[in-house]
C-alpha cells in the first residue's frame, strides 16, 4: 500500500529529499484507530486519491515508528490515546523529527466492563489497585504478593467471583491511561502505599503501575474488540477498553461504575468520570507538502463535521471537545504549530 521510493530515509539522502508517497500513513492507538479510519474513508471519498493507510499498533508502537526518522518508510501521523512522553519526544529529536504538531482530537473514557448478562460491579477506585496490583500491603502494612482471588476479598460489597480482567498490553495507550487514571489514584487511597509515595515517588509509581502476573490480569493484544468478545465467552470476567468500543457493543457488554459514576458522553466531557482521558494525533511537519494530501487530511480530521459536536466521529464514540477548545486545536492545525518538549 505504500508504493514508496527507497530514498530519503535517515539511512542516506538529505532530510526532506524523500519522494512522495501515494498515500497518507497513520499508525498507533487502537482507540484512535476507528476515528482515524473513519476520517480516512471520508477523505478518500471526497478527494478521490489513494486511501490513507491506518494501522493499530498501540500508542507506544505508533509513536516509536513515527519517531524513527523522516522519510517515506515512517508514518506521517501517530495516533495516541495519551500525551507523548518526554522520552519519546527526545527519541524523535535524536532521529531528526524535530517539528511535531500535537493535536487533541477529543475525549474518551477507560471502561471497566462485563458481559451484559453478568453481575454488576459498583467499583471503588481503590478496588482496582487492591485487586490488580502485583504487590499490596499485608496485615502489617508491608508489601506482599497480592493474595486476593475473588472480588469480595477486596471489597465485601463486590461479587464473590474470580478476579480475572482482560486488558491491553504494555504498548497500549489505553493501558498507560488505566495505570495513570485508575491504578495510581486507587493506590493513593491505601494509607500504607500513600506513605510510600511521600517517601519515594519512583518506588510508589513502580508499585502502582505494576499489574499482577498470576492470571488475574490477562494481556489481550491491541484489539479492543477481541476483549469485548472474550467477556461474552468468559462469565464473570471483566475487560478494560475504550468508551467508543462500549458504545459499539452495548448489546453484549455493560460498563461498571467507578466511585458511583458511569461512563457517558456527559461524565467524560465534564471530567466527573474518574477514568476520562484525552485523545491525540501527532503530525510530522516535515512530511507536509511531501506526502500528498497530508495537510488536507489533518484539516478534515479537525473539522466541525468530523470532530465537532454532532460530527461523524461522535457517531463512532468520540466525545467532542468544547467548541472553544476545538477552535484552538484547529488553529494549531492550520498554522502547523510545533509542540514544545513535554514536561
Amino acid at each position: 500500500m505504500l508504493a514508496l521510493a527507497a530514498c530519503g530515509d535517515n539511512e542516506g539522502g538529505a532530510p526532506g529529499s524523500q519522494k512522495a508517497r501515494t498515500g497518507i500513513w497513520a499508525a498507533g492507538s487502537s482507540t484512535v484507530f476507528p476515528f482515524s479510519t473513519r476520517v480516512a474513508e471520508t477523505f478518500s471519498r471526497n478527494g478521490g486519491g489513494s486511501s490513507p493507510r491506518v494501522e493499530a499498533l498501540g500508542t507506544g508502537g505508533g509513536i516509536q515508528a513515527f519517531c524513527s526518522g523522516i522519510g517515506p518508510s515512517t508514518p506521517d501521523i501517530a495516533n495516541a490515546s495519551r500525551p507523548m512522553k518526554a522520552s519519546e519526544f527526545d527519541r524523535c529529536v535524536a532521529n531528526g523529527v524535530t517539528d511535531i504538531v500535537e493535536l487533541k482530537i477529543g475525549y474518551d473514557g477507560i471502561v471497566v466492563a462485563t458481559a451484559r448478562t453478568g453481575q454488576s460491579f459498583n467499583l471503588e477506585l481503590n478496588d482496582l489497585y487492591e485487586a490488580l496490583g502485583k504487590d499490596v500491603p499485608g496485615a502489617d502494612g508491608q508489601l506482599i504478593a497480592n493474595p486476593a482471588k475473588t472480588w469480595n476479598e477486596v471489597n465485601k460489597a463486590l461479587p464473590a467471583t474470580r478476579i480475572q480482567v482482560y486488558g491491553p498490553p504494555p504498548t497500549s495507550g489505553t493501558r498507560d491511561a488505566f495505570l495513570e487514571l485508575g491504578m495510581a489514584p486507587g493506590a493513593k487511597l491505601i494509607p500504607a502505599v500513600a506513605a510510600i509515595e511521600k517517601q519515594d515517588k519512583t518506588r510508589f509509581e513502580t508499585i502502582a503501575h505494576t499489574l499482577r502476573e498470576d492470571g488475574a490480569w490477562v494481556d489481550s493484544g491491541e484489539n479492543d474488540n477481541a476483549i469485548v468478545q472474550t467477556l461474552t465467552r468468559t462469565p464473570g470476567s471483566l475487560g478494560v477498553f475504550g468508551f467508543s468500543f462500549l458504545e459499539q457493543n452495548m448489546d453484549t457488554v455493560k460498563a461498571e461504575t467507578i466511585d458511583g459514576v458511569a461512563p457517558s458522553v456527559a461524565t467524560i466531557a465534564d471530567g466527573s468520570y474518574p477514568l476520562a482521558r484525552s485523545l491525540y494525533i501527532y503530525v510530522k511537519k516535515a512530511h507536509i507538502g511531501v506526502t500528498p494530501g497530508l495537510e488536507q487530511f489533518v484539516q478534515e480530521f479537525m473539522s466541525d463535521g468530523s470532530a465537532g459536536r454532532g460530527g461523524y466521529l461522535q457517531d463512532r464514540g468520540l466525545v467532542p471537545l468544547p467548541a472553544d477548545q476545538l477552535a484552538a486545536e484547529r488553529a494549531k492545525a492550520a498554522a502547523m504549530t510545533s509542540m514544545s518538549r513535554p514536561n
